[in-house]
């Protein structure tokens, strides 16, 4: 009996061995770790600073004579403020700066002598424009964007009395970028951006002549960085 009684037991034992041995073989996989998604919704405000590149030309209204285009370049350092609206994981905004501008070129030789210098000067910058990005990271966004481009421009002849030629004109702007959030509340942008202005830019006139001359400030192309604080 006691014989039976043993068997039994080890016959169990066995049983149950055999039940659970393929449950405690089986691999546990090991939980999927998600990197948290940045919250880019709301106001932001900072600083941003560049180099720009561009084209001017003059012309006499009067004789339609002008040498062509000339070469334009500079420093831009201004502030920014903007809104997102974020879904899921694309970002809308709208985004205005403001910045003074050093972009500057002179045509060397113009004028009846082709003896003068004629520069024209972008001497401030703006835009008013739509963003629209994706997450491409848990902290890095790429964008696109596009809008209204303002600008002061002003244009003469060294060495001669003018009237007028400095005026603030709208054109528009296109361009995209990458911003990354580096820490709580505070992200860094790298972005390009052209920007042109249709039509005639400024007009001032030689006093001792009466003479109006026209200029043109076309195809500003800059690379900028800026730095935001998100409230």
């Amino acid at each position: 009996m006691n014989r039976l009684w043993i068997a039994a037991i080890a016959a169990l034992a066995v049983g149950v061995s055999i039940q659970s041995a393929p449950a405690a073989d089986l691999p546990v996989k090991a939980p999927v770790k998600q990197a948290a998604i940045t919250n880019w919704a709301g106001w932001y405000g900072g600083i941003e600073g560049g180099w720009a590149t561009a084209r001017a030309a003059q012309t006499n209204t009067l004789s339609g004579v002008s040498n062509g285009y000339y070469g334009q370049q500079g420093a831009l350092l201004g502030g920014t403020l903007g809104y997102n609206w974020q879904v899921a994981n694309w970002i809308l905004g709208l985004e205005t700066d403001l910045s003074w501008s050093g972009v500057r070129g002179e045509e060397t030789n113009c004028g009846p002598t082709r003896t003068q210098v004629c520069p024209t000067q972008l001497l401030a910058f703006g835009t008013a424009r739509g963003r629209v990005g994706t997450i491409v990271w848990a902290n890095t966004i790429v964008y696109a964007t596009g809008g209204m481009a303002y600008g002061e421009i002003k244009a003469f002849k060294n060495s001669v009395n003018v009237s007028g030629g400095e005026d603030w004109r709208t054109g528009w702007t296109a361009g995209a970028g990458v911003e990354t959030m580096f820490a709580p509340n505070w992200s860094f942008k790298v972005e390009y951006l052209y920007a042109t202005f249709p039509g005639t830019a400024t007009t001032y006139t030689i006093t001792a002549s009466n003479t109006p001359i026209s200029a043109i400030e076309r195809d500003i192309q800059m690379v900028r960085g800026g730095l935001n604080w998100h409230f």
